[in-house]
């Protein structure tokens, strides 16, 4: 059996946080929950789930907050936005902060699983009037210079290898903080260098720092 997703679920109610808890109950891993923007960065840096199911709205910058400060140390973490709000400009806000979907508390807990497994695997999730908000504030944003054919050409492991190789991590590191394996790393980046006709993870980095893929 593959081991189930793991997960973290921050939320500022706590007969909230139990609610979802017993909802993804045999579904996902729950690795535990916070109910503040400092508690849950402290549990995402311990825990290091594969996704960190967040509510929008909470005292002291909210989800958006929770994102800004893990991506500095955890940059591959991937979030789940989940709230009662289907505002679009609190769509929009923390899919621009960082966050890989959003769905609405009304979602059952079958649902909600299935949508944890889909953005931990690098997919996008929104219920469809919620991805028509965010195509609809994207749309005509990027002018064609913006549009990166060569990073298009990457698979989302292989561009979340390339962030941590520009980085500076060393492939065990990468390895570690990825859950894969080292020979894995070393396959992701020889891909990388083929489909991007570089020599090596020198020209790798230079060719992120370029892009602005790292900070």
């Amino acid at each position: 059996m593959s081991p189930k997703t793991s997960v973290v679920i921050v939320d500022d109610h706590e007969i909230f946080r139990a609610g979802v808890r017993a909802e993804l109950e045999g579904l996902v891993e729950v690795l535990g929950d916070a109910g503040s923007v400092e508690a849950a960065v402290r549990l995402i840096g311990a825990q290091k789930p594969d996704v960190v199911l967040l509510d929008v709205h909470m005292p002291a910058g909210g989800g958006a907050e929770v994102i800004r400060q893990v991506v500095h140390t955890r940059p591959v973490q991937r979030f789940l936005a989940l709230s009662v709000s289907d505002d679009p400009e609190d769509v929009i806000a923390i899919v621009r902060a960082g966050a890989r979907g959003y769905v609405t508390k009304t979602i059952n807990g079958t649902d909600l699983a299935d949508a944890v497994a889909r953005v931990a695997d690098g997919d996008a999730v929104f219920s469809p009037r919620l991805a028509g908000f965010v195509l609809d504030a994207f749309a005509g944003q990027l002018t064609e210079s913006e549009v990166d054919p060569e990073l298009d050409l990457l698979s989302v492991r292989e561009r979340e290898v390339l962030r941590l190789i520009a980085r500076g991590y060393l492939y065990k590191e990468i390895a570690l903080e990825l859950s894969i394996s080292s020979k894995t790393v070393e396959a992701h980046v020889s891909a990388v260098l083929r489909k991007l006709q570089l020599s090596n993870r020198h020209e790798l980095s230079r060719w992120a720092v370029e892009r602005r893929l790292v900070d």
